[in-house]
């Protein structure tokens, strides 16, 4: 089932945490964990080839988690507002902390293509946290502690939507649902091809590249859904504009992040001059959803922080 090469590529792989080393060492009792752990001792440092992930990076086993993490919010965002209520037990449990959700409730659609769209999202994110835990196996962390109340208010009130004491609710009506799916789906596309450079394994790359594309067909259909709704609500371009620049203040000194346009220009497609997304490290991602600029572990949508070895955002102020 594992031949001799599988256990090599695995035990030359950068990064690796605890966690993997024990996987490796199950998944490699056929050939016996002996001569597994004498590679890992002795073969490891010599295997290393041009291509493999920069030494002292982050595993394979980390990434995954750490786009689980995120799966994880927009799982729960969408399944609430397409159903009122979100994940099975059966889909949140694993390593560290298991947390609860706060907020969330089915969205008063009152426009069927909204609806849809809402509910073919909501099944995509679902099987996505299906499946990153079917790749990940015993490996694979616990859903955090998750904010879909207060930590909108928060983002909301930095981008200047609402005024301070005032409170944003993301359930009340479709055009905010729409600002707040538009919040977490260009920064699901910029996690994973951000992540990208660190997977080495081919297998998940290639998993990870399918994911990243669903999740960019996802940010295309909210940003042009929204776009839409802009020309009859006009302060719908403003409210995304004000997000995209709370964004760019929260993840570096770069000006990237870009809104859905105006009411002569669309603007679906956030790209370079090349027409090439931009990318975000996990810790500028971390920044995001924790709605801190600063280096730090917690806050915003993960109260408690996300579970896993990535989990600390990047000194950005």
């Amino acid at each position: 089932m594992f031949d001799q090469q599988f256990i090599v590529d695995a035990a030359r792989r950068s990064g690796e945490t605890k966690l993997d080393r024990r996987k490796l060492l199950t998944m490699a009792g056929i050939a016996g964990a002996g001569a597994a752990t004498a590679m890992l001792a002795t073969s490891a440092p010599a295997m290393a080839a041009p291509g493999d992930a920069p030494t002292g990076g982050p595993s394979d086993a980390s990434v995954l988690n750490f786009a689980l993490n995120l799966e994880y919010l927009e799982a729960e965002f969408y399944l609430r507002a397409v159903t009122g209520s979100g994940l099975s037990d059966d889909l949140t449990t694993g390593a560290g902390t298991r947390g609860e959700v706060t907020g969330g409730r089915a969205v008063p659609f009152k426009t069927a293509g909204v609806r849809r769209v809402a509910e073919e999202i909501a099944a995509d994110e679902k099987a996505h946290v299906a499946f990153l835990r079917g790749q990940l196996g015993v490996a694979a962390v616990s859903r955090p502690a998750i904010s879909l109340d207060a930590s909108f208010t928060a983002a909301a009130t930095a981008a200047g939507i609402i005024k301070p004491g005032q409170t944003f609710d993301p359930y009340a009506n479709e055009n905010n649902f729409l600002l707040a799916a538009f919040l977490f789906e260009d920064v699901g596309v910029t996690a994973y091809k951000g992540a990208s450079p660190f997977i080495a394994n081919k297998t998940y790359l290639e998993a990870a590249a399918g994911i990243l594309a669903v999740e960019a067909y996802h940010a295309g259909a909210i940003r042009a859904t929204l776009y839409a709704a802009g020309f009859a609500v006009p302060a719908v371009y403003t409210a995304a504009d004000a997000l995209s620049n709370a964004r760019d203040s929260l993840d570096g000194s770069t000006d990237l992040d870009q809104g859905v346009g105006s009411t002569s220009k669309s603007n679906i497609v956030p790209a370079d001059a090349n027409s090439i997304a931009f990318s975000r490290s996990p810790g500028q991602v971390l920044n995001i959803v924790y709605l801190n600029p600063k280096s730090v572990t917690s806050g915003g949508f993960f109260p408690a922080g996300v579970n896993g070895e990535l989990n600390l955002s990047a000194a950005s102020a």
